[in-house]
């Protein structure tokens, strides 16, 4: 009787150190980091193509891939009105798992007009509860558009309510020499972009100004080289790798965010 019984201590024995080593052994999932903007985050494919180049493509030289996933998710054209109506977002949020990080970048397309036949992609200037009844003539049928900020709110309450972290970042600005001069000026959709970062509690990167304080201190000459010869707003590969070290120094001067902890 007792041996049985001894056999069947060792045996429970033999089965709590299995069950516990397989979970100590059991690889922890590293955390992703989501991208969502528009090309100035990742221009067509992200590979380059025609010189243009958005800072999503190189900010994974800043962080510690080992322990954690980079993302690129975000798509030319898009604003943060129809980077949520024209299906992209349903997909990326699918994906967002509990410890993951968010950063978005939106702005630039969203200065578009509400309801034109080109793209139909603008949002309502500012960070209020405005709300406008549109025909929208891309998809035939009615449509209610938000301001800026409404819509970068709904990205933040999905994001949260993953418990994943939210991150904001203001617009690259767009290549400010003009007759052979650096013309610096301020960006609204940069200022709201703050706005509703402090007004929701989350991390806020003040890209823009970094940017333009970088650009401050350089010739005209110096400043154009960052950009295409092809518009006024994309980067080339030089402009993306600057704009992908200012966003991570943007990440490293952000308070109790644990992003920071990724940074090489």
């Amino acid at each position: 009787m007792k041996s049985i019984s001894n056999r069947l201590s060792l045996t429970l024995l033999s089965i709590f150190i299995f069950c516990a080593s397989c979970i100590l052994l059991k690889p922890k999932q590293k955390p992703t980091l989501f991208l969502i903007g528009d090309s100035t985050v990742k221009n067509g494919k992200g590979n380059g193509d025609g010189g243009l180049w958005g800072w999503g493509s190189f900010i994974s030289d800043f962080l510690n891939t080992d322990k954690i996933n980079v993302e690129n998710e975000a798509l030319g054209g898009t604003s943060s009105r129809t980077f949520q109506t024209n299906g992209l977002w349903t997909p990326v949020l699918a994906k967002i798992k509990k410890g993951d990080f968010v950063m978005m970048q939106f702005g630039h397309n969203d200065s578009s007009p509400l309801d034109d036949t080109a793209r139909a992609r603008g949002t309502i200037k500012g960070i209020g509860m405005e709300s406008k009844a549109i025909y929208n003539p891309i998809k035939k049928k009615q449509e209610v558009v938000y301001t800026y900020g409404w819509y970068m709110r709904k990205f933040i309450d999905d994001i949260k309510a993953k418990g994943a972290t939210a991150i904001i970042c203001s617009s690259i600005p767009r290549n400010p020499v003009k007759d052979g001069k650096v013309v610096l000026v301020d960006d609204l959709y940069a200022t709201w972009a703050k706005e509703v970062a402090k007004a929701e509690n989350v991390g806020f990167i003040p890209l823009n100004q970094l940017i333009k304080d970088k650009y401050a201190t350089l010739s005209a000459e110096q400043v154009q080289a960052y950009f295409t010869e092809k518009d006024h707003t994309h980067t080339n590969e030089a402009g993306a790798k600057l704009n992908a070290s200012l966003v991570a120094e943007g990440v490293r001067a952000l308070k109790s965010n644990p992003l920071k902890r990724y940074l090489k």
